[in-house]
């Protein structure tokens, strides 16, 4: 019965592998029936693709943050702060509730899980979902080699190229030419093909294709497209281009 008022009161979800891991990890946390209707409601309120965007966002989350076979509570309080910066202080204690379920609940197929998230979401929803993921990989401040590699798998199951990955990780990771990489491009890039390349970046990434989700989720999407401005400026200066 919990699983049927899941999958039934959030259309969105229609069952499938997302279905039967949420199904049983919020049909053990609201077991009142007030408490059902008001997460219930909480997802109603929103956009559906900005509940799809949310619904991934935890599900995946725990996936990276158990890839090193321990939970280290400095990435925790990263998603916390996340949510909180997202959804407000009230609303993010009941997201990150869900989510500490998903973390203790029994794993689902990733690769079923991440083709569902594929069909729900665009490109640019999904490229942000890695995003994300990479901030969690970079909140114990050093890089893990199994996050990076789930999300490196998870990026590949949702049809992100291996250039788009390395894009985003290079926001993360201080290395050298880690603006070139950003920007997808090789250090003897012409100074053509670096405004060129910042262009379609831009483009690629640009804060308006993520309008119909909600405002917070929009603003995660505004700090990517920084890094890429970002990188185009420090690349400029280091040329001397106007």
């Amino acid at each position: 019965m919990k699983l049927k008022w899941i999958t039934g009161g959030l259309g969105w979800m229609f069952g499938g592998p997302m279905g039967a891991l949420l199904g049983y990890s919020l049909g053990s946390l609201f077991s009142k029936a007030d408490e059902q209707e008001k997460f219930q409601q909480h997802y109603g309120s929103m956009s559906q693709p900005a509940a799809n965007f949310e619904i991934s966002l935890l599900v995946l989350a725990a996936y990276v943050i158990k890839a090193d076979g321990k939970v280290d509570q400095r990435e925790l309080d990263y998603v916390r702060a996340q949510f909180k910066q997202m959804f407000g202080a009230k609303r993010a204690e009941e997201s990150f509730k869900v989510f500490k379920h998903i973390i203790n609940s029994d794993e689902v197929s990733l690769r079923q899980i991440c083709l569902q998230i594929d069909k729900q979401l665009s490109h640019a929803q999904r490229l942000q979902l890695i995003h994300f993921l990479y901030g969690i990989s970079m909140a114990d401040g050093h890089i893990d080699v199994t996050e990076v590699d789930m999300i490196e798998k998870i990026g590949g199951y949702m049809h992100i190229n291996v250039h788009d990955l390395a894009s985003i990780k290079a926001m993360f990771f201080k290395e050298p030419k880690q603006y070139y990489k950003i920007l997808e491009l090789e250090t003897t890039a012409t100074d053509n093909e670096v405004k060129k390349a910042y262009r379609k970046m831009a483009m690629k990434h640009h804060p308006d294709k993520l309008n119909d989700l909600s405002e917070a989720q929009q603003k995660m999407g505004k700090e990517k497209f920084l890094k890429i401005q970002e990188a185009y400026e420090a690349i400029k200066k280091e040329r001397g281009l106007s």
